[in-house]
């Protein structure tokens, strides 16, 4: 199977919900292990390629000492929480606020949690809590996003 038709046949499973079934707590999450080869695709695809991220040697030689992941490769996955889960389908992404609160290394797990905590009826805008958390639940990186949800 190519790419698209992978990523199509993916796309077929994200969550359908209208904005007056998304109610304020509602809560979804992914969990994802960040690999050597993630890091390595994101600088390859964004062009960011501090050696922090890339090159083991000069990574010892930091406050690190080791490859960390990219502070935007692991935010991204709060996006994948919010166009996947909830509110999944038809969302519009208006902002997202993001706190690096700790670094993110080869072989963590992460939790992307994104959580209702305001709606507002009129223009259909849902503000919600995203956080992400490493495999001890140590927040690594904490915000907050704003939402259209277009039915």
């Amino acid at each position: 199977m190519d790419l698209k038709a992978e990523l199509l046949e993916k796309s077929r499973h994200v969550a359908q919900k209208s904005y007056g079934e998304i109610q304020v707590g509602d809560k979804a999450q992914i969990t994802k292990e960040i690999r050597d080869e993630d890091i390595l695709t994101f600088a390859k695809l964004t062009g960011d390629v501090n050696p922090v991220h890339i090159d083991d040697d000069f990574a010892q030689r930091t406050m690190f000492k080791e490859r960390i992941a990219h502070g935007m490769l692991s935010a991204s996955f709060i996006s994948t929480v919010l166009g996947t889960q909830l509110p999944g389908t038809n969302t519009i992404y208006l902002s997202q606020n993001l706190k690096f609160k700790a670094p993110v290394k080869i072989g963590d797990i992460v939790t992307a949690i994104a959580e209702v905590v305001e709606k507002r009826d009129d223009k259909k805008i849902i503000k919600l809590k995203t956080n992400l958390v490493n495999q001890n639940q140590k927040v690594v990186v904490e915000g907050e996003a704003v939402i259209m949800k277009m039915e």
